[in-house]
């Protein structure tokens, strides 16, 4: 079997670190990047995301197969606290959310178009893409919209080169960052807002994951796959 070098964003907690897990093969070299844990980059700053595809690559040897965005951050912003800072808030979630993914993929696609291999991208969005969320996250919701979309862009404009893209939209997951989000929101009110019941385990969209970065075939790039338990169906 091919080995594969794979580039995974936000690996040290959650769901990246559910990925790490299921991506955990003799067949797979794996970089996983955190802000205090794998390759250190702190998204909040600009030039972060080429420095790390640059260390990356050199781990693992001048090649990178799949990339695959996960890191994130979903902080309130208040719609009433001063216009400075809900702008500084926006800002910063757009760049954490949105442009560091932005970069690591142009990097990839430009990396695969050198190179003249094949590769693939997978972003982890949100259902809040589609749906929107609570009037404290516009910025959240409104970063993951643009990773679908610069996803789709992505799979359209390079599916000619062997470049496939896709993206996850999962719901509510059980990480530390939902669980906090669920108690401030009132817990099992907001559960009775999902027909399954339940929110998803981590490993459910772990299993999402690999399956894009290594097995789904070519015809699917392009694709957004939500995993919500039908709280919200397109």
């Amino acid at each position: 079997m091919i080995q594969k070098h794979i580039l995974l964003t936000g690996s040290s907690r959650g769901i990246g670190a559910g990925i790490a897990e299921a991506l955990d093969e003799e067949h797979i070299r794996l970089v996983g990047h955190g802000t205090n844990s794998g390759i250190a980059a702190d998204f909040t700053d600009a030039g972060a995301p080429e420095s790390l595809w640059e260390r990356a690559l050199e781990r693992l040897g001048g090649r990178i197969d799949v990339l695959i965005n996960n890191a994130g951050i979903f902080e309130p912003s208040p719609l009433d606290q001063p216009h400075a800072d809900w702008v500084a808030d926006w800002e910063r979630t757009m760049q954490v959310n949105l442009t560091a993914s932005a970069q690591l993929c142009r990097l990839a696609v430009r990396h695969w178009q050198q190179q003249g291999t094949t590769g693939r991208i997978v972003n982890v969005a949100s259902r809040a893409a589609y749906r929107g969320d609570s009037p404290a996250h516009w910025h959240y919701a409104a970063s993951k919209a643009g990773m679908v979309a610069m996803t789709k862009t992505i799979a359209r404009a390079y599916s000619g080169e062997g470049i496939l893209a896709f993206a996850i939209c999962p719901g509510y997951v059980m990480t530390g960052m939902a669980d906090e989000y669920l108690e401030s929101r009132g817990g099992e009110k907001l559960l009775a807002d999902i027909p399954l019941g339940r929110v998803a385990d981590v490993a459910e969209i772990a299993t999402i994951a690999r399956f894009l970065a290594l097995e789904a075939p070519d015809s699917m790039t392009g694709a957004v796959i939500d995993a919500n338990g039908a709280s919200f169906v397109r």
